[in-house]
């Protein structure tokens, strides 16, 4: 039986962008002054989402929900989650040295309480495509216990300056995702890409790969499951300044250890991000590219 309610729409706006110089998610891209999160949201409602939930941090929640959640009150119902440093299960703290966020593991279980629906996940610095949320959207509805992720191919996910993090996935022949191997530092390679790992390896990559964006979908049974993948970190790399709780680490192990599974999702969609400023200007440019074949507006809010 197919669950009733919408789906809800997880956006991950916590990070200031700090390799890109600032609150990136409210750059705009499109002529009317729209951000990527005006093109996620507005592809969520077309697709069926109901209600979107920002994870924002405390020290940029007022001038982010001025200038972003503001303006989707209106037309989507809007919650949001704080991620802050002490939000830490009961019995744990912080090191008083640690300024950087917990990651986007953490980034999830914070919005818990705003969640009671099937949801899916993205980044708010990501432009995953109008057929990502309808694929997702449907894999939602569908009634299904299994999770899901829109996968990407590698060399269309790279940025000309500077490496970026990638979750390289491998997927059995039902398209069910069998694990995924995090990349920190890949970086084109002519027609192909490298990986450079902190012991100054090099793993060579076709650009072919499929990877993870961190675009994807969940029960709300996902929660529980992501409580003792937080605790099992912070026992063990809580007193490291730098450790981030990946969301993608966290799904690779419920999938190797037989706790879920997760569909992976294809879709012909050109994903466009910014990592980096100097990326700005190419994701303009796919914005006024998809509008001019018609797949959106010149304004998307009239």
């Amino acid at each position: 039986m197919k669950p009733t309610t919408p789906p809800a729409l997880l956006i991950l706006a916590a990070g200031m962008g700090n390799r890109y110089g600032g609150l990136k998610q409210i750059d705009p891209v499109g002529p009317g002054g729209e951000t990527i999160i005006d093109y996620s949201i507005y592809d969520a409602l077309r697709a069926g989402f109901r209600k979107v939930v920002f994870v924002i941090r405390k020290d940029i929640e007022q001038p982010f929900r001025q200038a972003v959640g503001a303006r989707f009150e209106r037309r989507i119902t809007v919650e949001y989650a704080l991620q802050e440093l002490d939000g830490l299960p009961q019995g744990f703290t912080f090191p008083a040295d640690r300024t950087r966020p917990w990651g986007t593991m953490h980034a999830v279980l914070v919005a818990a309480g705003a969640i009671s629906e099937s949801f899916a996940v993205i980044n708010a610095d990501d432009f995953y495509g109008a057929e990502s949320y309808r694929a997702l959207a449907q894999h939602l509805q569908s009634g299904t216990a299994n999770y899901a992720m829109v996968g990407f191919v590698l060399r269309n996910t790279l940025s000309d300056f500077g490496t970026v993090s990638r979750g390289v996935c491998q997927v059995d022949n039902e398209n069910f995702l069998q694990g995924i191997i995090e990349m920190t530092n890949i970086e084109p390679d002519g027609v192909h890409a490298k990986n450079t790992d902190s012991a100054g390896r090099i793993t060579k990559l076709s650009g072919d790969e499929v990877v993870s964006m961190n675009m994807w979908g969940f029960t709300p049974n996902v929660f529980g499951q992501l409580r003792e993948q937080f605790q099992k970190f912070i026992r063990v790399n809580g007193s490291d300044v730098h450790s981030e709780a990946y969301l993608t680490n966290a799904v690779n192990e419920l999938v190797m250890t037989g706790l879920a599974r997760v569909k992976m999702l294809h879709t012909n969609d050109s994903w466009a991000g910014v990592t980096y400023r100097e990326d700005h200007p190419r994701v303009v440019e796919t914005v006024r590219r998809l509008i001019d074949r018609g797949d959106y507006p010149n304004r998307l809010w009239l």
